[in-house]
């Protein structure tokens, strides 16, 4: 029986050989491949570690050395003049809370509708994709649309234009969480209450409410921590306010518009009141989302 060399005068390798070999040389590749990956996912994770230790150290930094009391307890006032940010913090606090009692309710309804009423209508999914749209709009094409329709017409900045572009921008973010959540409850709970006699209506304030509160409120909250430092669309409605004002038929200071004209200011005191404004606006958003978190966190 003749036996058939190799090129070099060895026998070739058998196939079960061969695969061994051709698994391992795979084997090896992918180990490598999942090494680099998971270097390349380390390294980023450090540059992004980096990134934010060093705004908040110096967010910290220049904040902290500005903070007293006059800034809560002093409106702003010319360079100089020792002024705080009391009029800002108040007119963000009733803008935010204006905005927020505006857009949530309608926020509310129309994620109820798309969640109980028109799942798979094209009217809700024309309604879902323009909701989706204005999610991701810019905050800026915002404030233009309410300076269009509200500051121009009416020949004057006012605090109720600024509560009127932020409560446009809660309206997706509360549309998007509260359909999300009452999708998420069980068809049972529904076809239970059903069962014994309860009208839709009532189902869906007793029993899908009742059990996606947590999230909804959640939604309610991220929505807050994101308006609380918006200030394009304030620059185009309320404008700002050196001077304590209250009036919502009148321009209105924020914590955000102030930051952003006293941040490029000449004068030191300034500088320092927009370092204190912005320490005071992250630490407000990141108790915000604390207190999400903490509500989104299941129950035992």
């Amino acid at each position: 029986m003749s036996t058939t060399m190799g090129p070099a005068g060895r026998m070739p390798a058998s196939g079960p050989t061969r695969d061994r070999r051709v698994a391992d040389m795979l084997s090896r590749r992918r180990k490598w491949f999942d090494r680099v990956v998971q270097a390349l996912c380390i390294a980023a994770t450090v540059i992004g570690l980096v990134l934010l230790a060093s705004i908040l150290f110096t967010l910290l930094w220049r904040g902290v050395g500005a903070l007293g009391l006059h800034v809560f307890t002093r409106s702003t006032l010319p360079p100089g003049s020792h002024g705080g940010l009391l009029n800002a913090i108040v007119g963000s606090l009733v803008q935010t809370l204006a905005g927020t009692a505006i857009g949530t309710p309608i926020g509310l309804m129309v994620g109820t509708y798309l969640s109980e009423y028109a799942r798979n209508s094209v009217l809700g999914n024309a309604v879902r994709f323009v909701s989706d749209v204005l999610l991701s709009a810019p905050s800026i094409l915002i404030g233009l649309f309410v300076y269009t329709i509200l500051v121009e017409p009416f020949g004057g900045f006012s605090g109720i234009a600024g509560c009127v572009a932020l409560a446009i921008i809660v309206v997706p973010i509360v549309v998007r969480t509260t359909e999300d959540m009452l999708r998420l409850i069980p068809t049972e709970l529904r076809e239970a209450a059903v069962a014994v006699g309860a009208p839709k209506w009532r189902v869906i304030v007793l029993i899908c409410y009742r059990a996606a509160l947590d999230g909804i409120a959640t939604g309610i909250l991220l929505a807050v921590a994101r308006v609380a430092g918006e200030t394009a669309p304030l620059l185009f409605t309320s404008l700002g306010n050196l001077n304590w004002s209250l009036s919502l038929t009148q321009p209105m200071s924020s914590l955000p518009v102030t930051i952003y004209q006293y941040a490029g200011s000449a004068f030191d005191d300034w500088v320092d009141l927009a370092w204190a404004g912005a320490l005071l606006i992250t630490f407000g958003v990141l108790a915000l989302n604390i207190v999400a978190r903490v509500m989104l966190r299941p129950r035992s």
